[in-house]
């Protein structure tokens, strides 16, 4: 069994800030003869690749975080990142590093991160600028402090010489104590200062620093200081909101209570983080990036020690799929489930692989279908959620799951017809949910992102299952949208028959035929559906509106397009209906349209009937010898006999070859034949022609032979 204690994930820091996942393997130190130096190691899990080999600098400032990071900077803008699965480990690694560098294990950074420019700076300046040194923590000197902790933002030096003096004196606690004796005094002036002084903090960017600020001790304090602001006229309340609003309700009691201590710092860092601090000028906007990690990576372990816990989703599950449940408490299960799979996304696409297959595996689906058919709108709304992280993640694994269900429920329960349901039903004015679920439906139907693997035709089966069983539930409004109503007195005693609603089957009409696919197209014309649309046309009569419009510019667009097999439908079919209207030149362009495809096909038809008869170069050569023959004229009197066999036998054999190129017909079955073929083999028996059969068939042939001939034999 390998060593969990080194079983450490990998994180590069991107350009936006993020951190990316490399992998899962196990690190080791070890001297590296190509670097020259003790190094950083660690190997694939999977298959013992290399993830990271990295020389330990000793002007590498290394940081120790949350008791299991290691935080680093390689070149500018390269950040590293080990996550260690134990404490242990991290520390074991963190001694190996404090040793090659000769810096003390206790503390929580090796160097300070000193560019050439701070050096040379520094150089000038005097031995005693080297030291920050921090006010006696009186309440008489909070301004002093904060103008200190303002000053040194703008260099980085000063931040680190800062950041070091805080946590070597404790003096954050000692602060933060001034801040209840100025509440409880009201040192409206103090509790300006302090709230300059913990923000002044938090943007030098620490780790270190964070982790005493955000202790279950301090971290309520932090957010009473930052209710001060002195641009405010009245301070803000988040600890009430933090406090009294804002709960934490255990839907499934949490036994862990690292995992409970977890879940409620990072909800109220993040309030600090999106809440309570401004947004951060151009000059802020990096002094926040170790904020965002701490949040990521109290993020990333929580969601990995929920999952890990099969005893606590699994009860999750069975409450939320349980009629006997109460409504309150399934609407606490399903936003536990939304605020879970929001929190996945913080993952790499290895690891939400992991999450997603483990919430599947628990039976996330079927328990969605249930849900998602409730009354309870927020349950609902909740619910839609959860099914966008799916279908975002995998729309193939939703597929398979629906793909199975008709085998062991109704069509009306299917997850996907709950789906097209609730789309069809949405109370929202706004429509919000419908399009949400709309564009849910598309991603599960698109053929573009449907797989295709050797054994598996997903696309196939996929639009199979769903013509066969959601088809009829998605287009269901639209026929009863547009079915007459037959218990409508004013529609039936209407001399005029017009179907109010008619443009919204109009439209879909428009919009398949738009497609141009000749499938679609055989299907309308097999099933006679331009019928409706013409009666509906001349029903509408003379009037001048959206119906008339609409209807004319289908029309228009088939003969634009020039549709052809539409076109000789419409004009076959219904030409003498619609030739009347005169007020658009559409129909009879469409009549225009035929009668030019008709001549092309016409001509077409006759060159290839002229060619299949026509003759070739040794056909001509032989009929002219042969009549050269016959009028003396010929040079080649004295032609032999193999001579005329060679030229007669290779027309032949070029005849024969051209009886299937020109595609006249193919070859019949055995001992069977069809009118077609007959006519063929009785035009090719027509071509044939003998010398000796001249004399006795002359007048046949001068009634019989086709208009080509008979100026040749006149001549």
């Amino acid at each position: 069994m390998s060593d969990t204690r080194r079983r450490v994930k990998v994180y590069t820091l991107n350009e936006d800030r993020q951190w990316d996942d490399r992998g899962t393997g196990h690190v080791s130190s070890t001297f590296v003869e190509r670097l020259k130096g003790i190094s950083l190691l660690v190997r694939a899990e999977s298959d013992g690749s290399l993830l990271l080999e990295s020389k330990i600098s000793p002007n590498t400032a290394y940081q120790k975080q949350q008791d299991t990071l290691i935080v680093w900077s390689e070149a500018e803008n390269y950040d590293l990142a080990l996550s260690f699965q134990e404490k242990a480990g991290c520390d074991e690694i963190w001694e190996k590093i404090c040793q090659v560098q000769g810096k003390d294990p206790a503390l929580e950074i090796t160097q300070d991160p000193i560019d050439e420019s701070e050096e040379e700076r520094l150089e000038e300046l005097p031995e005693t600028s080297h030291l920050v040194e921090l006010p006696h923590c009186e309440l008489s000197r909070l301004e002093e402090m904060a103008d200190l902790v303002t000053s040194v933002l703008s260099s980085p030096i000063r931040r680190e010489k800062l950041a070091l003096a805080l946590m070597s004196e404790g003096y954050i606690k000692k602060l933060l104590g001034l801040f209840q004796v100025c509440e409880d005094l009201d040192n409206r002036e103090g509790l300006h200062h302090l709230y300059e002084i913990v923000r002044g903090v938090l943007f030098l960017n620490k780790a270190a620093l964070f982790e005493v600020m955000f202790s279950d001790d301090c971290i309520m304090d932090v957010v009473g200081c930052l209710e001060y602001d002195p641009a405010l006229v009245q301070p803000k309340r988040h600890r009430e909101f933090l406090t009294k609003t804002a709960k934490f309700k255990e839907v499934i009691p949490i036994t862990d209570s690292e995992l409970r201590q977890k879940i409620h710092q990072t909800y109220r860092v993040q309030y600090i983080q999106d809440i309570i601090l401004p947004t951060p000028s151009v000059f802020e906007e990096n002094f926040l990036s170790t904020l965002t990690s701490f949040i990521f990576f109290n993020k990333v372990e929580i969601v990995s020690m929920l999952q890990e816990d099969e005893k606590f989703l699994t009860e999750v599950f069975a409450q939320l799929t349980d009629e006997a449940t109460e409504a309150s408490k399934r609407r606490e299960l399903v936003n536990f489930f939304k605020e879970f799979c929001a929190f996945s996304q913080t993952l790499q696409p290895q690891n939400r692989d992991a999450f997603f297959k483990t919430l599947a595996n628990l039976g996330i689906l079927p328990a969605l279908e249930i849900v998602m058919g409730m009354d309870d709108l927020q349950v609902r709304a909740a619910a839609t959620d959860i099914f966008s992280y799916l279908v975002e993640f995998s729309p193939s694994m939703v597929r398979e799951f629906v793909m199975q269900e008709p085998q062991q429920t109704d069509d009306d329960v299917l997850l996907i017809n709950v789906v097209i349901k609730q789309m069809i039903c949405d109370s929202d004015p706004e429509l919000g949910g419908a399009v949400q679920l709309m564009g849910l439906l598309r991603t599960l139907i698109d053929p573009e992102n449907m797989l295709a693997p050797i054994n598996k035709t997903e696309k196939t089966e996929f639009l199979s299952f769903f013509y066969k069983y959601c088809m009829h539930v998605l287009t269901a409004p639209l026929l009863a949208n547009t079915a007459h109503d037959k218990d409508s007195k004013d529609l039936l005693e209407s001399p005029v028959k017009i179907n109010p609603v008619c443009p919204g089957a109009l439209r879909f009409m428009r919009r398949i035929i738009g497609l141009k696919d000749e499938y679609y197209n055989r299907y309308i014309i097999k099933g006679n559906l331009f019928e409706p649309v013409i009666n509906a046309l001349l029903d509408n009569g003379t009037r001048y509106n959206l119906l008339n419009s609409a209807v004319i510019e289908l029309f228009e667009f088939i003969k634009v397009e020039d549709v052809k097999s539409l076109i000789a439908h419409i004009v076959d079919n219904f030409y003498k209906a619609l030739e009347s209207i005169e007020y658009v030149q559409t129909f009879k362009g469409l009549k225009g349209r035929y009668e030019q495809e008709k001549d092309r096909q016409s001509q077409r038809l006759n060159r290839y009937r002229r060619d299949a008869r026509s003759m070739d170069e040794d056909e001509e050569m032989w009929f002219n010898d042969d009549e050269d023959d016959e009028e003396g004229e010929s040079v080649e009197k004295n032609r032999t006999e193999d001579d005329f066999s060679d030229s007669y036998g290779k027309y032949m054999e070029a005849k024969k070859g051209r009886q299937w190129e020109g595609r006249c017909c193919p070859p019949g079955p055995p001992g069977g034949h069809s009118i077609g073929q007959h006519r063929c083999l009785t035009g090719l028996v027509g071509l044939v022609d003998y010398p000796d059969d001249e004399d006795e068939d002359e007048e046949d042939e001068e009634e019989e032979q086709s208009p080509r001939k008979r100026p040749r034999l006149g001549s």
